[in-house]
């Protein structure tokens, strides 16, 4: 004959809360340790190609060879480590008149501001030294396409419509995947100042700005895609933090039924 409820011992809820704890700790694990870790894509370096819309920087859809720009617009070059889904700008936003404006125009050809930023040493990897960035007016047929429009401004290094290298840099290797991310490769960007295009540019020193980073699709990820500009604001140690602290109250809510259930009995 089975015990009715009220006889029952208070040992026979424990299984009972160590399995609705067990159930709970294992749907939180779910939610969010899994999706957090799956955000982690693999990371190349890589020459980003961007358009620069009321002075923000965007993300190309298109590769270069695929686009027409119009007189009178900025594009933008980054080569970075990055990965996909956080792209890495250039970290300067000037406008078409800070570039071109001392550039005349001439009959039949349009101008397209160009900016070339060939990112920290740290994108570069070991002993990297990447030129300063730069920018530049290309004067260029109207039906000119964005490869173009680069290839008249510096000399480019491509692979299978993917730009390997400008102006020599890199000197080899073409959205190779890197395993392991240094932790100085994943701070912010800090702004850098173009000096007009006859003069040697000079990074600022100043303001650091959080932004998102990546850019051009590589030959490993395929090419050009839309790809979310959003930052990660969130990190890894944070996860683990609300993780910890959400397990911490499961295990007080189990213990605190159980002892409950006990006074009840006694």
């Amino acid at each position: 004959m089975s015990l009715s409820r009220a006889h029952r011992s208070p040992r026979s809820s424990r299984p009972l809360a160590l399995v609705t704890l067990a159930a709970l700790v294992a749907a939180l694990f779910t939610a969010l340790v899994l999706p957090a870790g799956a955000a982690h894509a693999a990371s190349y370096r890589f020459w980003g190609y961007y358009h620069l819309h009321q002075g923000t920087w965007q993300f190309a859809q298109k590769g270069p060879d695929q686009v027409t720009p119009k007189n009178g617009s900025v594009e933008g070059w980054r080569f970075a480590l990055a990965d996909q889904s956080t792209p890495r700008f250039p970290r300067a936003t000037p406008s078409f008149q800070d570039i071109c404006g001392s550039t005349t125009a001439a009959t039949g050809k349009k101008r397209v501001a160009v900016v070339l930023d060939f990112g920290r040493p740290v994108d570069g990897g070991a002993g990297a030294k990447p030129p300063a960035p730069k920018a530049d007016c290309a004067v260029v047929d109207s039906a000119a396409s964005g490869a173009e429009v680069l290839a008249a401004v510096a000399q480019v290094r491509s692979d299978k419509g993917l730009i390997c290298g400008v102006d020599g840099y890199p000197q080899s290797g073409c959205g190779g995947e890197v395993k392991s991310v240094p932790a100085a490769a994943k701070a912010p960007d800090k702004k850098v100042t173009l000096a007009p295009a006859s003069t040697t540019p000079t990074a600022s020193a100043s303001a650091s700005t959080t932004q998102a980073a990546g850019g051009q699709s590589t030959k490993a990820a395929g090419s050009n895609t839309s790809t979310s500009q959003t930052s990660s604001s969130s990190s890894g140690s944070s996860t683990a933090t609300w993780v910890g602290s959400a397990i911490a109250i499961l295990i007080v809510a189990a213990l605190a039924v159980v002892t409950l259930q006990r006074r009840r009995r006694d």
